[in-house]
């Protein structure tokens, strides 16, 4: 069994349960490795590994409490359009722009006029239901350099007392990946 503080390889494809499209999968058949325990991805894709073996290949739904969390209709905001100024502006599209205490942050342009545009700042997967094909390639203990630095700026000091956090958290990748981690879709 996959325990905390392992460092996990696996090969994967993420679909919506819902209108079955492809959401991701490996890039270049390169694996994804993160490190469990780490909240380095979504709560239901480490539970399902964490239950897996080496070479074990897994099909599995993952709810959306366990995943990009339900969509929130208070993380909707409207804003001057005089803000998006150097942009056309398009229904759906994505923004990238920096938030009130200067982190990165990614919305979405739910709808606009001539006056302003509605934001949402949930994340693109918030409230879908993921499927899920995995395939186990390779578990091996994190090394205490990992347990720190985490892989490809993942969780960062304090990882190895196998903290999780919340799975609402802001991160990007498809998987739940913290900065450089994740699936690599660029949700």
């Amino acid at each position: 069994m996959i325990e905390n503080n392992n460092v996990v390889s696996i090969k994967y494809e993420v679909i919506d349960a819902l209108t079955k499209e492809l959401i991701d999968k490996s890039k270049d058949n390169q694996p994804l490795e993160f490190i469990t325990g780490c909240s380095q991805v979504i709560e239901g894709l480490e539970q399902q590994i964490q239950k897996a073996s080496i070479g074990d290949s897994l099909s599995f739904s993952v709810s959306p409490e366990q995943g990009y969390g339900i969509r929130n209709p208070e993380l909707m905001q409207e804003v001057d359009r005089s803000h998006f100024s150097h942009i056309e502006l398009e229904k759906g599209m994505t923004v990238f722009g920096e938030s009130e205490n200067g982190m990165p942050v990614q919305v979405i342009v739910a709808d606009f006029n001539d006056t302003s545009v509605l934001i949402d700042y949930n994340h693109p997967l918030a409230g879908k239901t993921l499927d899920f094909k995995v395939e186990v390639l390779d578990a091996r203990e994190a090394t205490p350099d990992e347990l720190v630095a985490g892989l490809r700026g993942g969780c960062g000091s304090g990882c190895g007392c196998g903290s999780n956090k919340d799975s609402n958290h802001e991160s990007g990748g498809c998987c739940g990946g913290h900065g450089g981690g994740g699936c690599g879709c660029g949700h």
